[in-house]
């Protein structure tokens, strides 16, 4: 084993809060990558006199921030925000205040939360299974935004972030490969060689008046490579409201098509926007479909709870028996609950507010989140592990990594001051940087990304290059 294959195995580990049950990361751990004894879980060592780890030789990732969460309520957005009306947001710099210590590209990598869903769908061997589990992991991907209205800090041209997990089966690399307009790309792959998954993202932002919506640009791609599949999509619109007075709230809308471009199945879900009442926050509805049209399943559930599955002749029986039946259905409906726990591994101990109907399969649940998160910009366990950077990180990491950048590891140590300071140094640097290219009429070229075609949709993407894990950093731009 190599110097470097020895750091990954002291600084990668587990998310400390798991409450999915039987979906959770950990009980779908990669074959053959770690055998992990679950009576060892809780002893530790330590490795090289410094850092706590399990007797398995695997590092426990941090469960919290340096640093409290800085009130905002003192600071007045609208002051800001008045005179962008109607305008693209991604040139309006915000004070500091409204970041959470992410960079746009950790938050990206949010998406590999519910890895488990993508492990899930390579062992399946029934198409329609596996399009569930995708589905599931399409949703969940959004969940993390649940409840977090703090602003991630915009890329620098040519930031990069990279994360290896080997307890969960992945690494991961995105780069901000424009910077006007602001595209990110991103690509990760199964340790055991078994996914792919790929895309670029142009966040398109717009100020409303009362609110801030970004619509998503980019197509992101699923490759399961055991079955010669792949799955492409686009992420719903998210919107956040109250941005002038009131309390902040979120909502994703818009539909989301997800295509197999080998069977010609399709999934559409539909994230439906909240309604003069609210009745419909957050709520996710849609079907499978296969290439013919046939209705082959029917998915319900909030993207900020869990999703489930039906067949679509029961859905419609039990949809047409609510609407008959008032009070008395809900009252039955709940009996239903019972009886089905006894048959049902896949039910929550506790119950979502997503009106079940018997005979649904649980495809996903979200992760309880850390009792303290409301302290750490309503961080899940997996968010708060992103920025965690460990003695002898920076001999491995690129010099353009996320973790190494000033203004966000100030703000997340708490030093507002000293992080506003150098969000405008780094900012300054980069215009400058721009400027100096232009002089010399010389462009900017990506390191680890190339403009191209994406291979199902035909439509224009950011493709990996490769070789960033060989790790020759040796001309990556000086972008801190």
């Amino acid at each position: 084993m190599n110097s470097e294959e020895e750091f990954y195995d002291a600084v990668t580990g587990f998310d400390s809060d798991n409450s999915s049950g039987d979906f959770s990361e950990a009980n779908h751990k990669v074959p053959e990558m770690l055998d992990l004894d679950p009576h060892q879980s809780n002893r530790t060592g330590k490795h090289n006199g410094e850092t706590e780890i399990q007797e398995n030789g695997i590092k426990r990732h941090r469960t919290s921030l340096p640093a409290p969460m800085f009130s905002r309520s003192d600071f007045s957005v609208w002051s800001i925000l008045k005179k962008c009306i109607g305008l693209e947001l991604s040139k309006i710099t915000m004070p500091i205040v409204f970041n959470e210590p992410l960079s746009f590209l950790q938050r990206i990598t949010e998406y590999m939360e519910h890895i488990y869903l993508i492990n899930k769908a390579c062992s399946h061997a029934d198409p329609l299974e596996r399009m569930q589990a995708v589905a599931a992991f399409a949703v969940s991907a959004v969940a993390s935004q649940w409840e977090r209205t703090g602003k991630p800090f915009n890329p620098l041209l040519g930031e990069t972030y990279e994360l290896t997990r080997e307890d969960l089966g992945f690494r991961f690399i995105s780069e901000q490969v424009s910077h006007h307009p602001p595209i990110s790309a991103f690509y990760s792959e199964g340790l055991n060689k078994d996914f792919i998954f790929h895309g670029s993202i142009y966040p398109k932002l717009k100020f409303w008046g009362k609110s801030i919506e970004a619509e998503p640009r980019g197509t992101i791609t699923l490759e399961l490579l055991k079955h010669n599949e792949a799955y492409t999509w686009t992420n719903p619109t998210c919107c956040v409201h109250n941005v002038i007075i009131g309390k902040l709230w979120l909502e994703q809308y818009g539909v989301v098509e997800i295509v197999n471009h080998s069977t010609g199945d399709k999934c559409v879900l539909n994230f439906k926007p909240c309604g003069l009442f609210g009745k419909e926050l957050h709520r996710v509805e849609g079907y499978i479909q296969d290439k013919h049209r046939k209705k082959l399943c029917v998915i319900y559930g909030k993207w900020t709870e869990c999703l489930w599955s039906t067949d679509p002749t029961t859905y419609e029986t039990y949809k047409k028996s609510e609407k008959r039946g008032g009070e008395q259905k809900k009252k039955s409906s709940e009996e239903d609950i019972k009886s089905e726990n006894d048959e049902a591994d896949d039910m929550p101990e506790v119950q979502d507010t997503v009106q079940f109907i018997p005979g649904s399969k649980l495809l996903w649940r979200i992760n309880c989140r850390p009792p303290n998160s409301s302290q750490m910009y309503n961080f899940t366990s997996f968010a708060v592990s992103l920025n965690e950077l460990e003695k002898g990180m920076e001999a491995i990491l690129a010099p353009t990594d996320c973790r190494l950048r000033p203004d966000i590891r100030n703000m997340e140590n708490g030093n507002m001051d000293v992080a506003s300071k150098e969000k405008e140094r780094l900012e300054e640097k980069q215009r400058a940087a721009r400027k100096e290219r232009a002089k010399d009429d010389v462009e900017w070229h990506t390191r680890w990304f190339h403009q191209g075609t994406n291979p199902y949709t035909g439509t224009p993407d950011w493709l990996y290059s490769g070789g960033y894990f060989d790790r020759n950093f040796s001309d990556c731009p000086d972008i801190y």
